[in-house]
């Protein structure tokens, strides 16, 4: 789970369509609108073994949920998706590399993971996000799977003052149940200031995710790579608030 700010007005789209990524070239489109987003945008370090194209050891196992404007064939949305089989197949989610799931390993049969969610400068609008997580809600209900787990990470570039008022929060009142906890491997240099947020300060990716029901799973880690600190969520599809589950499952 990534957050990203609107930066530009989104276009008006009737022909977008959302669908897991069926061959090499959809898959490909994807990566390379995560390394226009991560790397020309957001300037995350990446270690690329093809120019402008993000990919990494985790990509061959995952699936990849796109987003498609079928007017000009664009890929301008996605999430990698890692399935609990393939995660066995691998050794690990890639959430390991920054936090220790100990804690997590009694749910790993029926728990996904959400990683590299990125949409294209020009699409960031409700349609797409609605579209993204109505595909996510259909995964999990037609697999059968009962948790979602990933980060949602927030830029440091002011400093930390919004990643730090955030933590605050997000542990007074969206806190999971102990048994639950995370444990970062590199945990965020906490800043002094403002330990208060107005809604509007709240990242709208972050405030979905909240709305929806998900809790941040202990302190946040520190991504030098992407200069972010990353909240380990996760949600319960058993506490997915009925209002989004209405939406997202409308046509089941």
């Amino acid at each position: 789970m990534l957050e990203l700010h609107q930066t530009r007005t989104p276009r008006h789209h009737d022909q977008l369509r959302a669908y897991l990524a069926d061959s090499a070239d959809a898959i490909r489109a994807a990566q390379v609108l995560r390394y226009r987003v991560f790397a020309e945008e957001m300037g995350a370090r990446l270690n690329s073994r093809t120019a402008g194209v993000d990919q990494d050891f985790f990509d061959n196992y995952c699936d990849h949920l796109l987003v498609q404007d079928e007017q000009n064939g664009e890929v301008v949305g996605t999430y990698r998706i890692l399935p609990p089989h393939q995660a066995r197949k691998v050794g690990s989610y890639y959430s390991e590399t920054e936090f220790d799931l100990t804690r997590l390993q009694h749910l790993r049969h029926k728990m996904v993971e959400l990683g590299r969610s990125c949409v294209h400068p020009d699409y960031r609008s409700g349609s797409t996000i609605a579209l993204l997580w109505g595909g996510l809600a259909d995964y999990m209900h037609k697999n059968g799977y009962e948790y979602l787990i990933g980060c949602v990470s927030v830029s440091l570039r002011d400093g930390g003052h919004l990643a730090t008022a955030l933590r605050h929060q997000m542990l007074e009142k969206a806190h999971a149940p102990i048994e639950w906890r995370v444990f970062p491997r590199h945990p965020l240099t906490l800043v002094s200031g403002r330990q208060e947020l107005a809604s509007g300060d709240i990242p709208p990716l972050v405030k979905g995710y909240l709305r929806a029901g998900a809790m941040v799973c202990g302190e946040p880690a520190w991504d030098p790579d992407f200069n972010t600190a990353d909240f380990l969520m996760i949600l319960p599809m058993s506490r997915l608030n009925p209002r989004y589950a209405r939406h997202f499952l409308r046509n089941e």
